[in-house]
């Protein structure tokens, strides 16, 4: 049986989207640099806090948690790749070793599902040796946000855990995220900061070195800039999804759906068979692999591995 693609809208025009003066690269200051991102950091929040913009929050939030995961590899020195990364985690069976590339995945997950309310957020994210000084340093950033914009906030916390222990850099990017959301009075963390640093600007960093903290924060701009053209084009792909959910005339074709609205990448053989995830829905493996490909062929989704066998399907680019 063949399917007429459904058409994935270049109309934008409705979402809110980043003014020319943002994107501009011109010669910049520290005040042009925070000028330029409370422009873009109102539109990111316009796109996700407004469900009438149709973005897909928990697909976004796990979206960028690989980004994250794959930016935090090469700042330790692992170099890992997106796909090897999404592959340790997806496809790892359930109750085996995930591997340190799966388990850089499974924190950055359980970061953008943290919740910025209660004290227990950050124990298990952190580390035991960071505890103590987490909330003073949070604090002292959230003064840096206040009067000189959350940008700066970013960096003085990055700066207070590189200081700390130079080798953390995933607990320096997660803080980071932690004081924008908090500045943005995001109800959750979306992992942002890690997209564009590198290990020397980090150094650098710590280190006082001159003109680091406008390097910083360029990246932190662009990193903001990146999220935002992903949620507008996420809300395209989902809103062409949810159009042609009512032609899916499988059993459990909702939840399915809404599956794919919340995550990356979905194993058909283990996520939605023999029960689709998080539901009591039962979908058998042929029923699951037939549905993935009634979507490919649709064109809301594609196969994310080019495998013949252990594939995963997305709608995320």
């Amino acid at each position: 049986m063949t399917y007429q693609s459904a058409t994935i809208s270049n109309n934008q025009s409705t979402l809110p989207q980043l003014p020319g003066w943002v994107t501009s690269g011109r010669v910049e200051t520290l005040e042009t640099v925070a000028f330029r991102s409370g422009a873009a950091l109102t539109v990111l929040d316009q796109l996700i806090g407004d469900p009438r913009h149709g973005v897909p929050g928990k697909l976004l939030a796990n979206r960028l948690a690989l980004t994250a995961a794959t930016a935090t590899s090469k700042l330790e020195g692992r170099l890992a790749k997106e796909a090897d990364i999404r592959d340790a985690y997806h496809l790892t069976p359930l109750g085996e070793a995930r591997g340190p590339d799966g388990d850089l995945l499974a924190h950055w997950r359980e970061a953008a599902r943290s919740k910025l309310t209660g004290r227990d957020w950050h124990a298990g994210l952190v580390g035991p040796e960071f505890e103590m000084d987490v909330d003073g340093w949070l604090q002292s950033a959230a003064n840096h946000s206040q009067s000189q914009g959350p940008l700066t906030g970013c960096v003085a916390v990055m700066r207070f855990v590189l200081r700390a222990d130079d080798r953390a850099e995933r607990v320096a990017c997660l803080m980071s995220d932690i004081v924008l959301a908090r500045f943005m009075n995001w109800s959750s963390v979306l992992p942002i900061s890690a997209q564009h640093l590198t290990k020397a600007m980090l150094r650098d960093l710590a280190a006082e070195g001159q003109g680091t903290e406008l390097a910083v924060q360029q990246r932190l701009l662009r990193s903001v800039e990146d999220t935002t053209r992903l949620a507008r084009d996420l809300a395209r792909r989902a809103e062409a999804l949810r159009t042609v959910a009512p032609k899916l005339r499988a059993k459990g074709s909702d939840p399915a759906v809404a599956l794919f609205l919340s995550e990356d990448a979905v194993a058909p053989s283990t996520m939605l068979s023999p029960m689709i995830q998080g539901t009591s829905f039962p979908m058998t493996d042929r029923a699951a692999r037939r549905f993935c490909d009634r979507l490919v062929e649709l064109g809301v989704a594609r196969e994310l591995t080019g495998r013949p066998t252990f594939r995963l399907y997305g709608i995320a680019l």
